[in-house]
């Protein structure tokens, strides 16, 4: 036992005389590696001879995607393009670049650019909400290199970016203005359900042009079938990311587009396609009318709009707007015994007041979803031009009704089934 703790003593005694040091495991500071990683990726952004192509994927608008140009240089400028807005495809913008160790290198731009108009708070900027815009950013975190590829996470919304080299035509695409936006004559469609039709299939198609995102309706099996995926405008037309499936067929590119004054034309892998008109949609929620109808019956509430009728491509077509006092129009279930109201409400003594209007008996609702309405009368004092009233009044009279879509938890549209070139959405 002596022996063993003897031995011990030794070894220890070995142990504490030996030179206090130790080999480092690496031969720079941490300061000097992050300095090193900065360096290498400011050479790798202004080195790539023409440019870099980005795409954006807000976080706060989920299924969007927007595409970008760079040009990066040493000075720690940028130019870029941006396929928002028409303006900012045909508008190089320059602002200010840099890179700096956030806890991880980062990528930040820090004077306003295209990247800071998918955020701006101010939604009358960019169509998202008031406070965070598209919920986009402007300061990324480098993930690292894959290829070509520089893969990005932006530090406060989560948005993720990949910026990729581009090539010199692509370069020449961009300074030269070649990007093809004539998607956006959908919107010239005056009806409100569009059709595309490939060489394999027919989709009802929206469109939206802020947001970059179509969403899919269709019918499989007997099923109806519903698909949101993002876009972003390409020189030849657009691209799908992620791709549209639907079984065996995959849409990824809509290409060579072109606007005849009817419809908007091109190809889909190769073989003709087109979005044109339709009154009546490949898929109807049948259930849609009595929904819209007793849900404002349940709440002893009604529907507003604030735009009243859009009509052959004029969003308030009548006018209602511009009614005396007007603050928006309602359509009130059961306002009274037996009676419903299309009324208008303007002040009165400093109060909103249902002040006069159209009256309606208990709509009637058809097997194939449509609800027609059926009318009493006017009541109320009308304003001296009540033209608004009675064009509205007889729209709403159409014995063909409507069909009504909804948009989300508390908003319907309402579309003419005559033609599907005139609606009126309704929030509660």
């Amino acid at each position: 036992m002596r022996k063993k703790l003897l031995y011990l003593l030794l070894v220890l005694t070995g142990m504490y005389a030996c030179k206090k040091e130790t080999d480092p495991l690496f031969d720079k500071s941490p300061d000097e590696r992050i300095n090193d990683t900065i360096q290498r990726y400011q050479s790798i952004l202004t080195q790539s001879p023409y440019g870099w192509k980005a795409l954006v994927y807000p976080g706060g608008t989920p299924k969007s995607v927007y595409s970008f140009y760079f040009r990066f240089n040493d000075s720690n400028r940028v130019q870029m393009f941006s396929d928002f807005d028409p303006s900012s495809t045909a508008t190089m913008k320059e602002s200010s670049w840099r890179l700096k160790a956030l806890q991880q290198p980062s990528l930040l731009f820090d004077t306003y650019s295209y990247l800071h108009v998918l955020c701006d708070p101010d939604a009358g900027q960019n169509g998202g909400d008031y406070g965070k815009g598209l919920g986009s950013d402007f300061e990324f975190a480098i993930n690292g290199m894959a290829g070509d590829t520089l893969l990005l996470t932006g530090r406060f919304n989560r948005s993720k970016a990949v910026l990729v080299k581009a090539t010199q035509q692509d370069q020449n695409d961009y300074y030269q203005h070649r990007i093809n936006r004539n998607i956006d004559s959908v919107s010239r469609i005056l009806t409100y359900f569009r059709r595309l039709t490939t060489s394999t299939g027919r989709y009802d198609v929206e469109v939206n042009p802020l947001t970059h995102r179509i969403t899919f309706t269709w019918v499989s099996n007997g099923q109806v079938k519903q698909m949101t995926t993002g876009y972003y405008y390409t020189p030849r037309g657009i691209a799908l990311s992620p791709a549209f499936t639907d079984g065996s067929t995959t849409i990824s590119n809509f290409d060579n587009l072109i606007w005849d004054g009817a419809a908007v034309k091109g190809a889909i892998n190769g073989q003709p396609a087109s979005i044109t008109e339709i009154v009546r949609p490949v898929a109807i929620d049948g259930a849609a009318p009595k929904r819209w109808y007793q849900y404002a019956v349940n709440q002893r509430r009604y529907w507003v709009t604030e735009t009243g009728f859009h009509v052959n491509g004029v969003d308030d077509a009548f006018g209602i707007r511009t009614l005396p006092g007007f603050i928006s129009a309602t359509y009130w279930p059961e306002a009274a015994s037996g009676v419903d109201a299309f009324g208008i409400i303007v002040p009165e003594e400093g109060q909103p007041t249902l002040s006069y209007g159209m009256v309606y008996s208990a709509p009637s609702f058809t097997n194939d979803g449509r609800i027609i309405f059926k009318d009493l009368g006017l009541f109320g004092d009308m304003p001296a031009n009540n033209t608004p009233v009675t064009k509205s009044r007889a729209l709403m009279a159409d014995p063909n009704g409507y069909f009504l879509v909804q948009t989300s938890d508390n908003t319907y549209d309402m579309v003419s089934a005559k033609d599907g070139k005139s609606w009126i959405s309704w929030v509660f």
